[in-house]
């Protein structure tokens, strides 16, 4: 049987940090606006559910996070490419930008996600 190389290694290393890093944020910030039967959900929200309120922060905290995995992950690979093509025809880059560009557009749109969501929830 083989191994795994490093390169399946270290990605799948590191997205199961970040997760970790994610999970235990999001724990803390329910830590601080316990939905608990005697405490109430923060001023802010009076008029949403005080589960809603903790799902509410774990949704938009995953939605930033795993956009931004996502988007350093498509950078990563798209980043490598382009400058492999960039070295053999330095014409290509404003077309290799414009890929570049789109793939750091999904982090974009996760903080955007995460920004209709915590606007909800306020």
């Amino acid at each position: 049987m083989r191994r795994p190389s490093l390169s399946v290694l270290l990605p799948a290393g590191l997205i199961a940090l970040s997760a970790l890093l994610a999970l235990g944020g999001t724990v803390f910030l329910l830590g601080m606006f316990p939905a608990s039967a005697g405490a109430q959900a923060p001023a802010l929200a009076a008029n949403v559910p005080a589960d809603a309120w903790g799902w509410g922060l774990m949704a938009a905290a995953l939605s930033t996070g795993l956009s931004s995995l996502a988007g350093g992950y498509a950078v990563a690979r798209l980043g490598t490419a382009a400058v492999g093509a960039m070295a053999e025809k330095p014409e290509l880059f404003g077309r290799l930008l414009i890929f570049v560009g789109l793939a750091e557009g999904i982090a974009i749109y996760g903080v955007i996600i995460s920004i209709l969501i915590l606007n909800r929830l306020g």
